[in-house]
């Protein structure tokens, strides 16, 4: 049963806000660090039932400064490798338990972390030569898996986008209008799941104005607040909630 006690609120409140800061001013990527701190509050299931609508709200919010500035193809290609993905990811939810899932989102936690680490020290280079727009349908399986199980599609998309040399505009656009359709996309599965309940949209009517703050707040503190300094803040926590979460799947 998912208790609306002080404990939920004080780790809700700001993982939802910081959720809105991520999309709205420093790209999506990083805002799957609010389901990992949700999962481990919550059984996984209930944590990723309860961000859903609320990253599509802030998807909303998003969306009209990027209207129509994004790369049309590439998110065209992307949304169509997707769509495969969203449908692996449920068919894994329907056999997986708790554990299974907490292992995928705190494993999704590190990597993530990891292939960060390693496009800023150079070991991995982005756009050396163009990526052929074909790999696209690939990376957006990748997107549409990983997505499913843990709201973490952002890196598998920014490898393509990034392989694909579009300008820093062009590419937020296009991933807006991407993760936007993809949301979409799991909000069906996520309903015959069960992962949606009366109580998680409770949860997410009491929550709404905490992504609106956040997604209002990031527009500001993409001006205020150097990036460098987010993301140090985010992958220590996707470092601490990864490694939690990983620990209590196999304890």
């Amino acid at each position: 049963m998912l208790e609306f006690d002080l404990a939920f609120f004080a780790v809700a409140v700001p993982a939802v806000i910081f959720a809105g800061i991520s999309k709205a001013g420093f790209g999506s990527g990083a805002a799957f660090a609010s389901a990992s701190i949700l999962a481990i509050l919550l059984p996984p299931g209930l944590a990723l039932g309860i961000m859903l609508p609320l990253l599509m709200l802030v998807d909303v919010a998003s969306l009209r400064p990027y209207w129509r500035r994004w790369a049309g193809p590439e998110a065209r290609i992307l949304i169509l490798g997707a769509m495969p993905g969203v449908a692996l990811g449920a068919l894994l939810y329907r056999v997986a338990n708790d554990d299974v899932i907490r292992l995928l989102i705190g494993a999704v936690a590190l990597g993530f972390v990891a292939w960060q680490l390693s496009v800023a020290r150079g070991w991995v280079r982005l756009g050396a030569s163009p990526l052929p727009r074909s790999s696209g349908y690939l990376a957006g399986l990748f997107a549409g898996f990983t997505s499913f199980v843990s709201h973490a599609g952002g890196p598998p998309a920014a490898v393509y986008l990034l392989g694909r040399r579009l300008d820093k505009s062009t590419y937020q656009a296009t991933t807006v209008i991407v993760f936007w359709a993809i949301n979409i996309a799991k909000f069906i599965p996520y309903s015959f799941l069960g992962i949606f309940t009366a109580r998680t949209f409770l949860a997410d009517l009491m929550l709404a104005p905490a992504a609106l703050l956040g997604a209002w707040l990031g527009v500001r503190a993409h001006r205020m607040i150097p990036e460098r300094a987010f993301f140090a803040v985010t992958y220590t926590l996707l470092t601490a909630t990864g490694t939690k979460l990983i620990w209590d799947a196999l304890t």
